[in-house]
C-alpha cells in the first residue's frame, strides 16, 4: 500500500513539475501583456488539473512543450484548442416608421380606389363585375406606382431558366423555395424574378397633416 502510495505520489510530483514549467513559459511570454497572463490562467489551471487526473495528458504535455519534439504521430497529439464560432447576435429587430407607408397608402387609395376595393365585401359581386373594378383599380395603382416608386426585377434571368445561387447570396434578396436540402450553391428554376425599389420619391407632407387619414370623409351639401 504504501510503495502504491509512493507511486502515485512521484507521478503527481512529476505531472505537477510538468505543469509548473508549462505556466512559467506561458507566463515568461505574457509577462508585459497582463492581460494575457490573465486570459490564460484558468487554461493553466485546467491543464494542471487534467495533468494530475489524466497520465495520458501529462505525457502529451512533455513532449509538446518539455522535450520541444513531439514523437507521436499527427493523428494522437492534442489539437490546439479551436475558439469556437461566438454566436451572432440576433438580429435587431427595428420599427418600420408607419408615416412613408401610410402616405404611399393613400395615394394608392386617391388614384386607385385600393383601400375602397379592398375593404368592400365582394362575395355577393360576379366575376365580370370584379374584374371591371379590378381594371379601374389596377390603372390607379400603377400610375402611383410610376410616379412615386422606381421599380426593377431582383434577377435579371428570363422566368423559367435555370440559376446557381453561390454560397453567400443575399437571403433577403433570393429565397430558396422547395426541396432546400444541405449547404450552397443551390442550382433550380426562377420562378419568380422579384422585385426591389431603386428610388422612392413619395410627396412631403406638412406636420399638420394627420398621414393616418388615408381618405377624408365626403359630405354632400
Amino acid at each position: 500500500m504504501q510503495a502504491r502510495l509512493k507511486v502515485l505520489l512521484r507521478s503527481a510530483w512529476e505531472r505537477l513539475k510538468v505543469w509548473l514549467r508549462v505556466a512559467w513559459r506561458w507566463l515568461r511570454i505574457a509577462a508585459d501583456k497582463t492581460w494575457i497572463v490573465l486570459k490564460r490562467l484558468p487554461i493553466a489551471t485546467y491543464s494542471f488539473a487534467r495533468a494530475l487526473a489524466d497520465a495520458h495528458y501529462a505525457r502529451l504535455l512533455t513532449d509538446l512543450y518539455v522535450d520541444g519534439v513531439s514523437s507521436l504521430p499527427s493523428s494522437a497529439r492534442p489539437t490546439a484548442a479551436r475558439a469556437a464560432p461566438l454566436p451572432q447576435p440576433a438580429a435587431k429587430l427595428s420599427e418600420a416608421p408607419p408615416d412613408s407607408a401610410l402616405v404611399l397608402l393613400g395615394l394608392l387609395q386617391q388614384q386607385g380606389r385600393f383601400v375602397d376595393f379592398l375593404q368592400e365585401d365582394i362575395t355577393s359581386y360576379s366575376d365580370r363585375e370584379i374584374g371591371a373594378a379590378a381594371r379601374v383599380v389596377h390603372q390607379g395603382c400603377h400610375k402611383v406606382l410610376t410616379d412615386y416608386v422606381d421599380i426593377a426585377p431582383v434577377r435579371t434571368e428570363a422566368e423559367g431558366s435555370r440559376v446557381t445561387l453561390e454560397r453567400g447570396f443575399d437571403p433577403s434578396a433570393v429565397r430558396p423555395i422547395g426541396n432546400v436540402v444541405g449547404e450552397p450553391p443551390f442550382t433550380g428554376s426562377l420562378v419568380h424574378r422579384g422585385w426591389r425599389a431603386d428610388e422612392v420619391r413619395l410627396p412631403k407632407v406638412t406636420g399638420s397633416r394627420d398621414v393616418s387619414i388615408l381618405a377624408p370623409a365626403e359630405v354632400e351639401l
